[in-house]
């Protein structure tokens, strides 16, 4: 190995580690804050690390995707409904609703590790392989790369893209008629 290999590798080395901590430390701080709004903040330092990666990964597009539309308008649409229904209030984790509910979590954890592990397994998956945007053609360079995974999105993974879409207007529409439900349940009993 060359000293100028080794000399462009150092900061590739240095971004992806940069990258890799950004990651980290925001998932981290999104599954351990108390508070959600903390959480979708740290939420914001995890898809940021990601955009960076991506960066190092010469995929510009995917990059900026990430920035605009996951760190921009999907965290600030959690964040408008974590504000919306008020669940950063404090609430009665001591009174347990259902009863088996961790039980059963557990084993749904383990059902779907075992599930996984099972399935890389029997396949034979590798790291490191370039990604495509169909069956088998790589991708291009440039604006040709925008246009190919455009007509990706919108041919071979139209179903998935909108099915993906509709859940995502669903949990949120769901979401707020639950707790809208449950407030005026509760400012019925408050009244009498």
């Amino acid at each position: 190995m060359s000293a100028v290999t080794i000399s462009y590798a150092w900061p590739s080395i240095l971004v992806f580690v940069a990258a890799a901590i950004l990651i980290l430390v925001g998932a981290l701080g999104v599954i351990t804050y108390k508070n959600p709004v903390h959480s979708a903040l740290s939420l914001i330092m995890t898809l940021f690390g990601v955009a960076v990666a991506f960066v190092a990964q010469q995929a510009d597009f995917l990059a900026a995707v990430q920035i605009i539309v996951y760190a921009g308008a999907i965290v600030v649409l959690f964040l408008f409904v974590i504000m919306f229904l008020g669940v950063d209030r404090k609430e009665h984790v001591h009174v347990e609703p259902f009863v088996s509910q961790r039980p059963l979590a557990a084993l749904g954890v383990l059902i779907t590790v075992g599930g996984l592990i099972a399935l890389m397994a029997e396949s034979h998956w590798v790291t490191g392989v370039k990604s495509v945007s169909t069956v088998g053609t790589a991708l291009a360079t440039g604006q040709a790369n925008v246009r190919q995974l455009g007509t990706a999105v919108f041919t071979t993974y139209l179903f998935a893209f909108e099915a993906t879409a509709a859940l995502l207007v669903i949990a949120v529409v769901g979401a707020v008629l639950l707790a809208r439900r449950e407030r005026t349940v509760l400012t019925e009993e408050v009244d009498e």
